[in-house]
């Protein structure tokens, strides 16, 4: 399915599932809020699909449906918050190969940039914190004056701010909103099958490429 491109400047990376495996945390932290606030939890792949688009959504994909209320939903969400931020760095890690990957991207000269749905201070935080040994071009997070992904707006900035054409771009993430968000951008979306989903769905939203570790994407470019 995969090819080498040409005329590839730059990567724009996901964070959750792609560069961090932080499944662990995230699913610790809402199960410690679900649990305070009196309703069931949930195992810890199931997080696999209730994570990627933001906290609101989050909350909705974990409440019960008869408590899946807007006041129910900000005061999970909010809860969550605070909740994450003690817990972030308990468990999570970079994945095995993402080192040796930025530092072969580096030696390239290819620019290397983030785009979460996160909210950007947490995403700053966690990069300086696991990735402090890369330049990173440009890191973003969720921003209020900015749509979340799968809108390509966020994309399409990092671009603007490095002065590159999005076709310029390789974007690896590991989710269909990533792919969404790739394609939407004009960008080359390539699916990662060690984070959260699988193969069927990454194909299905336009991965044009799947890899299995994260060296493999050495071979495209």
């Amino acid at each position: 399915m995969s090819n080498t491109i040409t005329d590839v400047k730059a990567v724009l990376f996901d964070l959750d599932g792609t560069l961090l495996d932080t499944l662990t945390d995230l699913a610790d932290s809402m199960n410690a809020v679900l649990a305070r606030l009196g309703h069931p939890t949930h195992p810890r792949d199931a997080y696999r699909y209730f994570v990627g688009d933001g906290l609101e959504i989050l909350a909705k994909r974990v409440l019960p449906e008869a408590d899946c209320h807007q006041p129910m939903i900000q005061r999970c969400a909010e809860e969550m918050r605070t909740e994450y931020q003690r817990r972030w760095a308990d468990k999570t890690q970079p994945y095995e190969g993402i080192a040796e990957l930025l530092d072969s991207l580096s030696d390239r000269g290819l620019r290397l940039t983030i785009l979460s749905n996160k909210p950007d201070d947490s995403t700053k935080l966690m990069v300086n914190h696991f990735l402090p040994d890369w330049q990173w071009s440009q890191v973003r997070g969720a921003r209020p004056q900015t749509p979340k992904k799968p809108d390509p707006s966020g994309a399409l900035a990092i671009a603007g701010q490095l002065n590159l054409a999005p076709q310029q771009f390789l974007y690896l993430g590991d989710t269909n909103t990533d792919m969404q968000t790739a394609t939407a951008a004009g960008m080359y979306p390539v699916g990662a099958l060690w984070g959260f989903r699988t193969r069927t769905e990454l194909e299905e939203s336009g991965a044009k490429a799947i890899l299995h570790h994260p060296l493999d994407l050495l071979k495209l470019i």
